[in-house]
């Protein structure tokens, strides 16, 4: 609870700073920006959450949003699918993905590092040989009919529809962590594996169970980035979203050794970093992305490194004083 105040009270600090530098971030404008961008990152940011929290990392996001939006965009403009049909079918192939992951990690005892870094890899070379290399685009209207802009561009009570969809996912996302036996086994995963598996918790489904979440996660994204810009580049489409995506995780409180994360934290962490880009893009220093990400991430791993220090601290002091 502490360390989400301390998030909104940064969320803040950094839109007052930045405002007195430059009035205009404070423009409807740009609110309505980070507020869009911040649902449509951060569905993609809950995700890689489920897989951090067990102990894991998916580096393969960011090409995941590049080969569902180009199978999406396939199926709608060149198949003629009806658009609300087409996700079904791409949410289930991110899906499966997922589950390829998980049997990978769990059957073959594979780092998560490797698989999804080849992942990566693999994704986005599909995406470019689907979309022959070019750009896919008419994701509004694709058959003339149905209009899906309304998934990204609406507004209810004021607020942006992909944050709604993100708050909604959040919702449920904390609900399953925090009250079910799925979410507490995910936990115990996450902090010992071994001691989880003695204790009678299938850990490989609970794997497998993750991945398949994080890769829905950013099959949801994916489609929402597509019809938002109304285009999908397979060679620049994701780009390094899975970074902003494991950033907004650490920045939020989940720890990159497992066993602890925040769903409220990770929809802040997504929100500072938005804001940040969108700071970054007002003062006109764009050159400095990369830095800010960096930093961010960093500084999530020495914060984590210094909590567990003083909880380690305080019960070996217990202990003694116990003892």
């Amino acid at each position: 609870m502490l360390k989400n105040i301390v998030l909104l009270l940064l969320i803040f600090a950094i839109f007052g700073v930045t405002s007195l530098i430059a009035p205009t971030f404070a423009s409807g404008y740009n609110l309505d920006i980070m507020a869009r961008w911040t649902g449509l990152y951060g569905i993609m940011a809950i995700g890689a959450a489920f897989v951090i929290i067990a102990g894991g990392i998916d580096l393969s996001m960011g090409s995941m949003v590049a080969l569902i939006g180009v199978q999406f965009g396939i199926l709608i403009n060149d198949q003629q699918m009806n658009p609300y049909a087409a996700m079904v079918i791409v949410l289930v192939g991110a899906m499966l993905i997922g589950l390829g992951y998980g049997l990978l990690i769990t059957k073959l005892k594979l780092q998560p590092f490797v698989v999804t870094l080849c992942g990566l890899l693999v994704l986005r070379s599909v995406a470019r040989y689907l979309a022959h290399d070019d750009k896919i685009s008419n994701f509004v209207t694709p058959d003339g009919g149905t209009d899906i802009s309304y998934l990204t561009s609406a507004d209810f009570l004021w607020l942006p529809l992909p944050l709604w969809m993100l708050l909604i996912i959040g919702v449920i996302s904390a609900l399953v962590l925090n009250k079910t036996t799925f979410g507490r086994y995910l936990k115990a995963l996450g902090n010992n594996e071994q001691a989880a598996r003695y204790s009678g918790i299938n850990t490989d489904w609970i794997t497998i169970a993750a991945y398949m979440v994080c890769s829905l996660m950013a099959g949801i994204s994916a489609i929402l980035f597509a019809i938002d810009l109304n285009s999908v580049g397979p060679n620049e489409a994701g780009t390094f979203y899975e970074l902003y995506a494991i950033a907004a995780a650490v920045l939020g409180g989940c720890s990159l050794r497992g066993g602890t994360g925040s769903i409220v934290g990770v929809i802040l962490g997504t929100a500072i970093l938005r804001e940040l880009y969108q700071a970054i893009e007002t003062l006109q220093v764009s050159e400095l992305e990369g830095t800010v990400i960096g930093i961010v991430i960093l500084a999530g791993v020495i914060a984590d490194e210094i909590i567990r220090r003083v909880v380690d601290a305080r019960r070996r002091k217990q202990e003694a004083t116990s003892g």
